[in-house]
């Protein structure tokens, strides 16, 4: 590629903006996640102009979320963007909590090991003693 047909950077990285913009992140992130915060910056810098590859150095996300929130501006579905959570996997144990809370109320089980332990002889599915501790603590109980 030739430097004529290069697209010159709006705002160069010994620009004023760059400290102050990851300032303005901070403080937002004690407000909201930092995530959502993040994003609004990338929606203001790409609403005034500011090309995706200067926005994704500013803003700390990648080019490739940048361009999707480019998107989403450019079709002014923004609304999705301050929505958080929703994806990752379903968890091992989930459709199964029920009968393993019934199992540890009805036997004595010592440690969170011994309840892995049991989840594997009874389920077949390997967990560790820490998951365990999460499935607890989500359920009020302990060990």
């Amino acid at each position: 590629m030739t430097t004529e047909n290069m697209k010159p950077n709006k705002v160069e990285s010994k620009h004023y903006s760059y400290p102050i913009i990851s300032k303005v992140i901070g403080y937002l992130s004690m407000l909201m996640p930092e995530t959502v915060a993040k994003r609004i910056v990338c929606i203001i810098l790409l609403s005034i102009g500011i090309y995706v590859e200067e926005v994704a150095r500013i803003s700390g996300f990648c080019e490739k979320t940048v361009k999707s929130i480019e998107k989403k501006v450019k079709s002014n579905n923004i609304d999705i963007l301050f929505v958080i959570g929703g994806g990752g996997r379903k968890g091992s144990l989930s459709d199964l909590e029920n009968d393993i809370i019934n199992e540890i109320n009805q036997n004595t089980y010592h440690s969170r090991q011994q309840v892995a332990d049991m989840i594997h002889d009874k389920y077949g599915i390997k967990v560790s003693a820490k998951t365990v501790g999460k499935l607890l603590k989500k359920r009020g109980l302990s060990v």
